[in-house]
């Protein structure tokens, strides 16, 4: 009798630490693929039809893509439904962010916004549907949400049922863009009347599920390797970034080198993360800017809103178009609306406020993340007086050979100078964004760098 209780007991506890561990229980990450998309959205549309049902995204020859690899418009043939402008933006301002409302006050006579059908055109290969599904089990928030645990196994999308503010932006971080990556863009900061030098990127982002000779102890607390080198203007040319990305940044801090060429010397780079100044941006944009948000959540409380249908950026194939030049699309305030395309979709509402004690140049972050691909679309930006500062968009497309989902631009306006930057245009490169080459772990060391700088 004894024994049949023990058994009991260890059989009752087994059953209680695998609630503990299960993020959210296997009844409800069953409605992954289901009622929800395999990624954590809703599959039905809305009531009024504006935003149609889930069906599985685009095919993978959804267009002609070019020998270079730049993709073919599924939508080229589609003209506005409407533009909103400064004379009729009180009008749709439900489905408008304070961020965009501010760009129709501060830019009247030119900033608009097109607005297309809504196409619901992202997925992810199956194995990524699976990664998802395995981590709404097993991945759980460490220290409040400032890192993850039991992540290393699936691999992405931290929590596509969420349940706080936090785990939305994890979903964002742990994001699939298509695995190992390369590409060349230029990043532009404009003077008021427009004026502008490029500065040419070249980017390199590796995983640690392929990365061939990683060691199996350094891949629990790694999200990415990334290493980005500036090659024009020459004043610029030959400085590399890199950085080790870890999902616990308490734990095991954001490891960050740069290399000088003028110096020719590597250094430690603390300040590539959070509000440290980012690469040749002027002053435009903090290092936590790039992708819209990156790095640790650590300094702020993550109060979860809920959802909501908003006009964002999307499909912006015209966008990345090789028949535009950049200067069809860098013009004084803001980027051309022409190129633009907007759609009614819905997002789930963020607000990140900077908690007491930590520093950071904005106090707040109101985020709007589209449900399908949690890719951040909006961000607005509020400095230490409560005052709206930046305003943060991001023209996603869906890289549908590849079946990822990324940005076309990502620009960031400075309400008050009047300046914005603008970065990942790729217009006049020789070549898009390239996937599946395989990495090796010295090519993402320190040593590295001094060969990368090069000029």
């Amino acid at each position: 009798m004894q024994t049949i209780i023990h058994k009991g007991f260890i059989l009752a506890l087994s059953l209680l630490a695998s609630q503990v561990m299960a993020a959210v229980p296997a009844d409800e990450a069953a409605r992954l693929g289901t009622t929800l998309t395999p990624l954590g959205a809703e599959k039905e549309g809305n009531a009024a039809g504006s935003i149609p049902a889930w069906t599985g995204g685009l095919p993978k020859d959804a267009a002609p893509v070019q020998a270079n690899g730049f993709l073919g418009d599924p939508f080229a043939s589609e003209k506005p439904l409407f533009v909103i402008t400064s004379a009729n933006a009180e009008q749709y301002k439900a489905n408008l962010t304070a961020g965009q409302m501010a760009l129709f006050k501060r830019y009247p006579q030119t900033y608009r916004i097109p607005v297309y059908p809504t196409h619901r055109s992202a997925s992810v290969p199956p194995a990524v549907m699976e990664a998802a599904k395995q981590s709404a089990l097993n991945v759980q928030p460490i220290n409040g949400g400032d890192g993850l645990s039991n992540f290393s196994g699936s691999g992405y999308y931290a929590f596509p049922i969420p349940k706080n503010g936090v785990e939305v932006v994890w979903n964002h971080i742990t994001r699939y863009v298509g695995g190992n990556y390369k590409r060349s863009y230029i990043q532009a900061t404009p003077q008021v009347d427009g004026a502008y030098t490029p500065v040419r990127f070249e980017e390199e982002q590796v995983y640690p599920k392929q990365i061939s000779d990683l060691p199996a102890e350094r891949q629990d607390n790694l999200l990415y390797f990334v290493k980005q080198r500036v090659t024009a203007p020459a004043r610029l040319a030959g400085t590399v970034v890199l950085a080790h990305e870890t999902l616990d940044q308490i734990k095991e801090p954001r490891l960050a080198w740069v290399y000088n060429a003028g110096q020719r010397r590597v250094r430690r780079a603390p300040q590539v993360a959070y509000d440290g100044p980012g690469t040749a941006a002027d002053g435009l944009r903090t290092a936590d800017n790039l992708d819209m948000f990156n790095g640790a959540p650590d300094r702020y409380e993550w109060q979860l809103v809920g959802k909501k249908e908003l006009y964002i950026p999307y499909n912006s194939y015209r966008l990345e178009s090789t028949a535009l030049k950049y200067d069809d699309i860098i013009k004084a305030g803001h980027i051309n609306p022409d190129h633009t395309r907007y759609e009614l979709h819905r997002v789930w509402e963020v607000v990140a406020t900077l908690k007491p004690g930590q520093r950071h140049v904005y106090a707040k972050r109101h985020m709007y993340i589209d449900e399908d691909t949690w890719q951040i679309a909006e961000v607005d930006h509020y400095d230490g007086r409560g005052q709206l500062w930046r305003v943060g968009e991001g023209h996603a497309l869906y890289r549908y050979d590849q079946q990822a989902s990324y940005l076309a631009a990502e620009t960031l306006y400075d309400l008050f100078s009047g300046r914005y930057i603008v970065l990942g245009l790729r217009n006049e490169e020789p070549r898009s964004t390239q996937y599946g080459f395989s990495a090796k772990t010295f090519d993402f060391t320190p040593a590295a760098l001094r060969t990368d700088g090069v000029r």
